[in-house]
């Protein structure tokens, strides 16, 4: 039965104080408390209202690569439509259902989205297409995981970066997994917070949700491509399949007192399926590989032009003798947006039109 406790301010301690005692009194053991963070690469004072978590947050939230995730693409390439996925729609949605999940096992929420929201902040334009190109062509490879922490410890504030925590830094270099294992095995490839593994699991169920209900919007593929299996075990719908992975993998991981953070046997089997299912008929599929063809040419035109120009490299990278002329080349093509890299391309590569009065 619900009840109402008579709450009263403690005026002997921060605002910030109090929260972190009362997340110490509310969550989950296994929870990281904000008051334990092993703490920043660079020592600040601790603030008065927000913990360190709200944050890093914050500074995630209010930094220029975060605002250009809305021009940046999920699978489609420089979408027209109003209703397809960006790659900050897709944080978004990844924060929701990682926070739903992280106050139903009683887990640091706020840790939980900073992890979420900053997780993509180094993906390329063009989607995964533009990783696979810059992997090809920068001498160094490229994983966008990586640069995600790149650009909060190093790029974001002119050099300064974002000085984020080491549990959110963490969280953001582990959440990837490409085919791989949604849960690894082992210890040293999971994120060392619960949290960060919600946000792992839960960057999962979002993107093979709603890259489907974008693929079934482009016409990608048809409500009858759908494995039978899926549908079986996970619904008919977008809100159903979302709905059955969230609830499956909280319970699941109640279970064990989140001993194990996963889904259980038969949703995590559906779940690879459907993602094997995507892979197959919409990430390889011959409309994106079209698409990736032209996308390739215009990242490698604008990497060799760069590398050939390198004074014209944005100045919002700075300009240190330790950092290569690949190195520069490639953090700044990474941080292009898909409509700031056509627009380049079509200023440096294509015939302008003349104003004749």
């Amino acid at each position: 039965m619900a009840y109402r406790n008579e709450f009263r301010f403690n005026t002997s301690m921060t605002i910030r104080e109090q929260t972190e005692e009362l997340e110490a009194r509310i969550f989950h053991k296994k929870a990281c408390l904000s008051s334990m963070s092993k703490g920043r690469s660079a020592k600040e004072k601790e603030g008065e209202i927000r913990t360190a978590f709200q944050r890093d947050r914050d500074r995630i939230i209010h930094c220029k690569a975060f605002r250009r995730l809305k021009h940046k693409t999920q699978v489609f390439l420089a979408p027209k439509g109003d209703h397809y996925r960006t790659r900050l729609t897709h944080v978004l949605e990844v924060s929701q259902i990682a926070r739903t999940i992280a106050r139903a096992l009683r887990l640091n929420e706020d840790l939980t989205e900073a992890i979420a929201l900053g997780h993509d902040l180094g993906h390329t334009p063009f989607g995964h297409a533009g990783e696979m190109i810059l992997r090809e062509i920068h001498p160094g490879g490229f994983d966008h995981y990586k640069q995600s922490l790149r650009v909060v410890d190093f790029l974001e504030r002119n050099g300064q970066g974002l000085n984020l925590t080491y549990e959110v830094r963490n969280g953001i270099v582990k959440h990837s997994k490409g085919k791989g294992l949604i849960t690894p095995k082992k210890q040293s490839d999971r994120a060392e917070t619960l949290e960060g593994q919600v946000v792992r699991v839960s960057d999962l169920i979002a993107y093979v949700n709603h890259d489907l209900d974008d693929a079934l919007r482009a016409e990608v593929i048809k409500e009858s491509d759908i494995p039978g299996k899926v549908v079986k075990v996970l619904g008919d719908t977008h809100a159903k399949r979302i709905d059955v992975m969230v609830k499956d993998f909280i319970y699941n991981s109640r279970k064990t007192d989140l001993e194990t953070m996963e889904m259980g046997k038969d949703v995590s089997e559906v779940a690879y399926i459907l993602r094997d299912f995507l892979y197959t008929n919409v990430y390889e599929s011959q409309i994106i590989r079209h698409e990736f063809i032209k996308a390739k040419k215009i990242l490698k035109d604008l990497y060799e032009y760069y590398l050939n120009h390198i004074d014209e490299v944005s100045v919002d990278i700075p300009v240190v003798k330790k950092i290569t002329r690949h190195r520069m080349v490639c953090d700044f093509i990474a941080g292009m947006t898909d409509i700031f890299a056509l627009m380049t391309y079509e200023k440096l590569f294509l015939p302008q039109q003349w104003n004749v009065m």
